[in-house]
């Protein structure tokens, strides 16, 4: 039997070999820590607290602002300096708590007790997960008690936890499977007792046989949970090229994983849980690759929410030279930078930096129909076509084209010969269709 995969998709440099053997350190933040209200999806979080007062690492500092929030937890114990706009990595001026850290770390009252989870009821288990302010930490940012609540919990038969990384570069998920194997198996534990029917499936790609060993290792006595391997392919971390992969079920937008009997969280989401649940911690800390070839030594680091990104690239021995293009996140998906005065969030797991921009030294041709870019388009939709739409601002033609199930993968970018932004242009495409649908309800 093959391993399993998705049909499409490309074969990027890896670029892991710079940070894969780096083990995670903890990074002590050495000035003001921001908490954006925004580092979810859905509505902002609403602040609790006001200029002046004393907080403490691990208390609720903002409220979630509806069922489809989360809240925000102190990573440190200082003082609140100001609530205002400050940016964040999308380049935004989002409404934010600083903190002044007085560099003791004092910790809120019952952070860190033991509990034991089978003596919860679910919605205990639901009521933790929301308060500790998880979020999906592969990137999206959904929060994760949402998506732990579906319409009906009969008929999710699959708990799957993503380990795939195929972004190049990222080896943050890596370290976290090789370091902390018990607490990712312990959280998709926790999960398992909300699903009575599901089973859990651990999915590594094929290019970190250390990690898939170690957890095979751990869940050989499990009868609700195994490892699949999967073939090593960009994007087989996808959501659905994922789901594909591990049930042969296919999602499309209107749908979500639940309405496939599916509900996916990455491996740090999964740690997260088992932190909350287990040892009465709420999320504080990312996992964050600091990488590329601009950086001196690249590592991979235990970074308090709310830390300064200049903080981290000082951690990691400052630029060998100065980069020409910084990205939240990794080549593929990431986020490109103008400037790293911005506070590491809930969904941030790497910064790259390069020291040359090979997108803008690329120069764009003419396409050639060559139909790469539909062979390696996950989505099984033809960018070629989408890109004649984008570039006439015809919304009902790229609608037609079903340009609303384009991931943003970068697969039909990466892969284009003439070099042409396609992804860039489907992402501005999609943003304005979903706005003209939003003004017709």
């Amino acid at each position: 039997m093959g391993l399993a995969t998705f049909k499409g998709g490309v074969h990027p440099y890896e670029g892991k070999e710079l940070s894969e053997s780096k083990p995670v350190q903890t990074l002590l933040p050495k000035g003001d820590l921001v908490f954006p209200m925004s580092q979810h999806i859905g509505a902002p979080a609403v602040p609790l607290v006001k200029k002046g007062d004393t907080v403490l690492a691990g208390q609720k500092i903002a409220e979630a602002g509806g069922f489809v929030s989360s809240p925000v937890i102190c990573s440190v114990s200082g003082k609140v300096k100001a609530i205002e706009p400050r940016r964040v990595a999308s380049g935004a001026m989002v409404n934010s708590i600083i903190v002044e850290n007085d560099g003791e770390y004092t910790m809120a009252e019952g952070i860190g007790a033991d509990r034991d989870p089978s003596a919860l009821s679910k919605q205990e288990i639901r009521d933790i997960v929301k308060e500790a302010g998880i979020v999906g930490l592969g990137g999206a940012g959904f929060p994760t008690h949402v998506k732990l609540t579906p319409k009906d919990e009969s008929k999710i038969d699959y708990i799957i936890v993503n380990g795939a990384e195929c972004e190049p570069y990222l080896t943050s998920d890596y370290r976290l499977m090789l370091e902390e194997p018990e607490k990712i198996v312990g959280g998709l534990k926790v999960i398992l007792q909300l699903f009575d029917n599901a089973k859990g499936v651990i999915g590594i790609e094929n290019n970190k046989p250390e990690a898939i060993k170690k957890m095979e290792e751990l869940v050989k006595d499990e009868p609700r949970i195994e490892v699949c391997t999967l073939l090593t392919k960009y994007p087989q971390g996808g959501e659905r090229s994922l789901i594909y992969a591990v049930t042969g079920r296919r999602l499309n937008s209107s749908l979500l994983p639940a309405d496939v009997g599916v509900i996916v969280d990455n491996v740090d989401t999964v740690d997260a849980i088992y932190m909350a649940v287990c040892k009465s911690t709420p999320l504080m800390r990312r996992v964050v690759t600091v990488t590329g070839d601009a950086v001196a030594e690249p590592q991979n680091f235990h970074v308090k929410i709310g830390t300064n990104f200049q903080e981290l690239v000082d951690a990691a021995g400052g630029f060998k030279t100065e980069p020409e293009k910084c990205l939240a996140g990794g080549p593929m998906m990431g986020m490109s930078l103008f400037t790293l005065d911005i506070p590491v969030t809930k969904t941030n797991s790497a910064l790259t930096c390069f020291t040359k921009d090979a997108v803008a030294a690329s120069r764009e041709t003419p396409c050639i129909r060559c139909g790469k870019c539909v062979s390696v388009c996950p989505s099984h939709i033809v960018p070629v076509m989408m890109m004649d739409a984008a570039l006439k601002n015809d919304c009902e033609k790229f609608e037609k084209l079903n340009g609303m199930e384009c991931v943003e993968c970068g697969s039909c970018s990466f892969i284009c010969p003439a070099k042409r932004p396609l992804t860039q242009a489907f992402k501005e495409m999609r943003k304005t269709v979903a706005a003209n649908r939003r003004k017709k309800a």
